[in-house]
């Protein structure tokens, strides 16, 4: 039971290791130019693999619950499904339902723990296996792994060292699933990952420079951080820490820029219309202000 691209990575690894009875996914949406009906990652991947697919708006219906349980399943991972399953789903399989999920639980549980963990400047992140229950990401945990943020690495490239965690833990979970012992969540130590809001992504250059440079990595590619230059949004998508300092929002040398202490240096960014490119070429053709605002 998955959607997005995240989940992609655990469906092939556990297709190839278990026989999968169905696919949940979300069902197709409006995108692109055209505004055309498009299938999730994951159903375009199980298509691909020959798996049956369901894509049902909404869990909470008896025929749909009774559809679940009809197929018999073991087990149900979830990763990133973006449904709220009811309590009769998450009953239906033998063993229960297992969710892969993208933090060191208790901390940062819900919708966007990769972004979050980014954007506070945690040392370290991972996934664990979770026993689903009714509340939002407090069941007890069955494996977890771990892994280092690295001190320029955005969102999505530590998605994408994520995705391929979890769905190798998945893949070791299920193979030892009779001798897991279940650790219940500690009280101390929870943070919820709130959904990004648009208006977070404004950059701020009156915080300081650790401050603008996580927000710039944890918001890339997605929603992006930006600044407004010549009434163009320009986005931000990479950066580091930089030598100097000055009035903030100040531009030292080329795309370095002051902050409230310290500097960040723009070393990737992206205008209105055009791909993402380096900080150089973008700089070829706009023309930065003393300050930016």
């Amino acid at each position: 039971m998955g959607t997005p691209e995240f989940s992609v990575p655990a469906l092939e690894a556990v297709a190839a290791a278990h026989e999968v009875v169905c696919v949940y996914t979300q069902p197709p949406r409006p995108a692109g130019r055209g505004k055309k009906d498009r299938v999730s990652p994951v159903q375009a991947r199980a298509e691909a693999l020959g798996l049956p697919v369901r894509h049902p708006a909404r869990l909470k219906g008896a025929e749909e619950q009774a559809a679940l349980a009809a197929l018999g399943a073991d087990v149900a991972v979830v990763v990133a499904y973006g449904l709220i399953l009811p309590q009769a789903v998450l009953d239906a399989p033998r063993l229960g339902c297992l969710n892969i999920h993208a933090s060191l639980l208790p901390r940062w549980r819900g919708a966007a723990p990769i972004h979050r963990a980014v954007m506070a400047g945690d040392a370290e992140t991972g996934v664990c296996i979770m026993q689903m229950e009714a509340g939002l990401d407090t069941g007890p945990v069955l494996l977890c792994e771990r892994v280092a943020i690295g001190p320029e690495e955005t969102t999505a490239e530590l998605h994408d060292r994520l995705a391929g965690l979890g769905a190798s833990a998945i893949v070791e979970a299920l193979a030892r699933l009779e001798t897991l012992v279940p650790e219940v969540q500690p009280e101390e130590g929870v943070t919820y990952a709130a959904k990004i809001d648009k208006a977070e992504a404004r950059v701020d250059w009156s915080r300081p420079a650790a401050e603008v440079d996580r927000l710039i990595r944890g918001l890339s590619p997605f929603p992006g951080a930006w600044v407004e230059i010549g009434g163009e949004r320009v986005k931000l998508l990479r950066s580091r820490l930089a030598e100097g300092g000055g009035a903030p929002g100040e531009v030292l040398s080329g795309f370095t820029v002051a902050c409230g202490s310290g500097a960040v240096e723009i070393t990737e960014a992206q205008r209105e219309g055009k791909r993402p490119m380096p900080a150089a070429e973008v700089l070829r053709g706009l023309v930065l202000p003393e300050r930016l605002a």
